[in-house]
């Protein structure tokens, strides 16, 4: 497993990390045995980065991960949490009596005096140009409530005014290669901000570059995937990156042809993986995983190396397929 330094964070985690929305039961029912049999899969296999939040699962999946930590002590594992999805999203909810709230009950949930890495989870727009929320999270800092934070965005201009600010340790984006606007400005700035850390998230586009789905297929009704196709219940961008879902087959399926005829051991899931994980401004990419298989199988994608040409290869297929469509929205 390659290994980053996750920004200003100065901590150095594995290249592919863990993502546990699905911990929580947010895309269907998770057993807690079989939760903790992918956090042990995962660890195994080299991941040393979970990413969580308090909304996952209502905190299940914070204190899933708790539960954990106690049982490993000493892992060194980072554990990244979010917040303020908990409110109506109102940039006048950001405030720092809701900040230590939030904290507390994350602290509680996951085990901890003091939090790895705190992001603000999607805030309106507002919020990233308030001097007054970056002043309440520097304030956390100095009560040793958190040791970092960073921030989750949807757009490539929300990303960009994050990083701006001098405190700001990492950036949580969703890019994949259905979704590659990112890399035009954000990744970039990133880097030249003396380093601030790019977490990728969705890097499967909601499962659809593992090639495994077809136009018949169907999702459980508590799966985001069937209750927020259109936005419905928050952003459409983080269910299948925004693209249309039938574009999104025809652009798999073609994705997965690719990796097939170039790398015959490798599945599709891993290649998009290894993907973005080749991209060397960013310091963790955080699939999620249902089974420790899955788990495990992610994991090895952060030791897959690229043929030459399949950089370019991705390129090609985003602008055949998305380009036109999504490239301006997010």
């Amino acid at each position: 497993m390659q290994t980053r330094t996750l920004g200003r964070t100065g901590r150095t985690v594995s290249v592919v990390g863990l993502g546990t929305w699905q911990l929580g039961a947010d895309w269907g029912d998770v057993a807690e045995a079989d939760a903790f049999a992918v956090l042990d899969a995962a660890y195994a296999a080299g991941v040393t980065f979970f990413d969580t939040a308090d909304v996952y699962g209502d905190g299940r999946s914070e204190s899933l991960i708790g539960s954990w930590l106690k049982a490993n002590a000493g892992s060194g594992v980072t554990v990244a949490t979010k917040m303020g999805r908990r409110v109506d999203q109102i940039p006048e909810n950001y405030v720092l009596d809701n900040f230590r709230a939030w904290n507390d009950r994350s602290r509680s949930n996951l085990g901890v005096d003091t939090l790895d890495l705190v992001q603000l989870h999607c805030p309106p727009t507002p919020v990233y140009s308030s001097d007054e929320v970056f002043d309440a999270l520097d304030t956390l800092v100095a009560e040793g409530r958190i040791r970092n934070y960073g921030v989750s965005v949807e757009t490539a201009e929300e990303a960009l005014e994050a990083i701006r600010r001098p405190g700001i340790a990492s950036v949580q984006i969703i890019l994949n290669a259905f979704r590659l606007k990112p890399l035009d400005e954000v990744l970039p700035a990133a880097a030249a901000r003396a380093g601030v850390g790019i977490i990728a998230r969705v890097p499967l586009a909601s499962g659809l570059l593992s090639g495994r789905y077809t136009l018949e297929t169907t999702f459980s009704a508590d799966d985001h995937r069937t209750y927020n196709r259109q936005g419905e219940a928050f952003d459409v961008g983080e269910t299948f990156s925004g693209v249309d879902y039938e574009a999104g087959v025809r652009a798999a399926a073609e994705f997965s042809e690719l990796v097939r005829s170039t790398m015959p051991d490798v599945t599709p899931a891993q290649a998009a993986l290894a993907w973005i994980a080749s991209l060397p401004q960013v310091s963790t990419v955080i699939p999620g995983a249902r089974n420790p298989d899955q788990a495990r199988a992610n994991a090895a994608a952060g030791s897959i190396e690229l043929p030459e040409g399949f950089d370019e290869s991705v390129r090609r297929l985003y602008d055949t397929y998305f380009r036109e469509a999504i490239h301006g929205r997010w």
